[in-house]
């Protein structure tokens, strides 16, 4: 193994920052990071020995590989990550704009929201990953959390909290309890995993995450953020009393005074719940 691959392995083993998703995704961008700077002909280098030629040499790269920006963005994230873990903030410049990233739109053509349906959950024969499911679609989690949680832990009676442990990105979080759907939901959570999480004791989280994977696959259900965009529009239309853009609702121009400030608290509510930290990114599941 060439010896800044080893070394940024190295570096991910000792820095466990964010959720487990967040450290698997950030040594695998490293570790292409550090092949294809040994591409561009950068061939002795060492974790410390990053300079601002080399982010330049990777941003030209990039662009010229007409790299979508949202991927764009999660690289530099990780090569600023790499850069304050070795004293070398001022090698990266603070905006992508430096480097002519373009930024990242959040449009949303189509709607990517689903529901779960009694046929397809019939087929799903593991219990923790059918509650897993539901706690998805009545609280709009992630996969991760979903499979973490506590249950009996995260049930405050009126608002489901979520240990900073659980979440991408390390931000705990909480989620109002407002539907009898979603008591019943934690509730049966919390009967099976007892004091536990949605992890059997026998089992990791990366063999619960891989059953998840093959149990969904075998029943037909695929790309399951989309109960995210069901849970965003359903909040949203209870927040303001009409229906958001990508679930068919008006569109920005068509709404009242009285009608945007609604959309502006109710898209700031949504952002909280859902764990992002930026208003822009509800968009991807509302639409602009």
């Amino acid at each position: 193994m060439r010896r800044l691959n080893y070394q940024l392995k190295r570096l991910c083993k000792q820095n466990r920052d964010g959720s487990y998703g967040t450290q698997v995704q950030r040594e695998r961008v490293l570790t292409l990071i550090a092949n294809q700077l040994h591409e561009l002909g950068y061939r002795q280098m060492h974790t410390k020995s990053l300079r601002p030629k080399h982010v330049e040499a990777l941003v030209k790269h990039w662009l010229a590989s007409r790299i979508a920006a949202g991927t764009l963005k999660n690289r530099m994230s990780a090569v600023r990550w790499w850069a304050r873990k070795v004293n070398k903030q001022n090698v990266v410049a603070r905006s992508n704009d430096h480097y002519g990233i373009p930024r990242r739109q959040y449009a949303n053509d189509a709607n990517r929201a689903k529901t779960l349906n009694a046929e397809h959950l019939d087929k799903i024969t593991d219990p923790y990953v059918e509650m897993s499911l539901q706690l998805q679609q009545d609280f709009g989690l992630r996969r991760e959390e979903a499979i973490k949680i506590r249950p009996e832990l995260a049930d405050w009676g009126d608002t489901l909290w979520l240990k900073a442990s659980w979440t991408k990105g390390g931000r705990e979080r909480s989620i109002p309890i407002r539907t009898q759907a979603q008591r019943d939901t934690l509730d049966g959570a919390t009967q099976l995993a007892g004091k536990g999480s949605l992890i059997p004791d026998h089992k990791t989280y990366v063999q619960q995450l891989r059953l998840y994977e093959g149990q969904c696959i075998r029943a037909g259900l695929s790309k399951m953020h989309g109960l995210r965009h069901a849970y965003a529009q359903q909040r949203y239309e209870e927040l303001t009393g009409f229906k958001a853009l990508a679930a068919g609702g008006p569109n920005r121009n068509a709404l009242s005074a009285e009608q945007r400030l609604l959309d502006k608290k109710a898209r700031a509510a949504i952002s909280h719940e859902l764990g992002h930290n930026r208003i822009a990114i509800t968009t991807v599941y509302l639409g602009r």
